[in-house]
């Protein structure tokens, strides 16, 4: 058992330091998880002190020490998906719009707003993959489904995100 596991052992038993430093370990983690949907370094923040009270108030709820990271980022998504559905608009910040002048930043910024357009599950699973580098093993155990199921999902979402960027015009290769 590394480290890792036995502060979220820690946490579960009511240890609030032990759940601090967690948060401490993958606040980067979760601040990339909420960027790729906001945009919006405000919110981003806002996002994780949510996350982090709902985690805290549901850290019982872990069942397997090993996945603690998943389920906070689950958490972090869930959050996002509900807080956009609740908005119903994509916060844009303007200073990166602003800052959108190389080709790169650019591709960037139309992958991201490929990704708002698609459904959550799609999200969701992009995310994990892609962005916090989880195995579909690991994908599969966070949505509680088989291996089989998170491929053929991925699968989807990739050609869904593929037909958002041909749609824009944009020359990608996902």
């Amino acid at each position: 058992m590394n480290t890792d596991e036995q502060l979220v052992r820690k946490a579960i038993q009511g240890n609030d330091e032990a759940f601090l430093e967690l948060i401490h370990i993958y606040k980067i983690d979760l601040y990339k998880a909420a960027l790729s949907f906001f945009r919006n370094e405000g919110d981003a923040l806002e996002a994780i002190q949510e996350v982090t009270y709902r985690a805290y108030k549901n850290i019982h709820t872990v069942r397997e020490t090993s996945y603690f990271k998943t389920w906070l980022i689950r958490i972090m998504i869930n959050y996002c998906n509900d807080q956009l559905k609740r908005n119903k608009r994509v916060i844009v910040d303007n200073e990166m719009i602003q800052t959108q002048g190389t080709a790169e930043n650019h591709a960037e910024l139309e992958i991201k707003d490929a990704m708002l357009s698609l459904d959550e599950r799609s999200r969701e699973i992009l995310t994990l993959k892609y962005f916090h580098d989880l195995k579909i093993k690991d994908i599969a155990s966070s949505m509680q489904c088989p291996e089989g199921t998170v491929k053929t999902w991925l699968n989807k979402a990739l050609k869904s995100l593929r037909g958002k960027l041909e749609e824009k015009g944009g020359n990608f290769h996902v």
